[in-house]
């Protein structure tokens, strides 16, 4: 395994090149599974669009191998990330997360995704389905990857968001998000993972 400040990747030990990040937790599979087979691939599920936007809201201040190690216990402690449920959520469902070892345990979050879930529903009753809508902010296709901490596409969803009360959804944290269910191709040229994302990207029938 090998990686340098001026490598344009990361090279595990298969040899085959991944995008630079993946050095942040080198030897670990299942981050390199998560890039190979989930960040950056097109997502059309409700369900799953929330789980990523919370997910992102938890990651404000940690790395993402952190999230990622307690993605199980985040979807148990929070019905498998079903807004419907959530938004249910009482004062007693926070204090039992705040108890939770396998979450992260911060209130300000906590409380933001509960929140957000009864927003989600809001937001569903109006659009049809938070696919829809996420994917109305979808950007003009780029040939290259951005390498920005945020865009004006995600300023744009993260300005509608806030104005419906959504919490936790700042610009540099809805571009993560994009990058993450897919709107964007930000896997590095040459990431062994890019052409397949394109594909997949080319075939993938928009929510409307």
């Amino acid at each position: 395994m090998s990686t340098t400040a001026t490598d344009t990747h990361y090279l595990p030990a298969d040899g085959r090149p991944r995008c630079r990040w993946c050095a942040a937790a080198a030897g670990d599979d299942g981050y390199l599974r998560y890039h190979d087979t989930e960040w950056g691939f097109p997502v059309d599920s409700d369900f799953r669009l929330f789980e990523k936007l919370c997910l992102e809201g938890f990651q404000s201040g940690l790395s993402w191998r952190t999230i990622l190690n307690k993605r199980d216990a985040f979807r148990q402690a929070f019905a498998g990330f079903d807004f419907n449920k959530v938004a249910s959520f009482k004062d007693k469902d926070v204090e039992r997360l705040l108890q939770d070892a396998g979450i992260v345990r911060h209130r300000g979050k906590i409380e933001a995704a509960i929140n957000n879930a009864q927003r989600c529903v809001e937001l569903v009753a109006e659009q049809g389905s938070l696919a829809r809508y996420i994917w109305s902010f979808e950007p003009a296709a780029l040939a290259a990857p951005e390498h920005a901490t945020e865009t004006a596409a995600s300023r744009a969803l993260s300005k509608d968001l806030k104005k419906r009360g959504w919490k936790f959804v700042g610009p540099t944290t809805m571009y993560a998000f994009m990058q993450s269910m897919g709107m964007l191709n930000d896997h590095a040229i040459g990431c062994v993972t890019r052409d397949e994302v394109a594909a997949r990207l080319k075939k993938f029938k928009r929510p409307s």
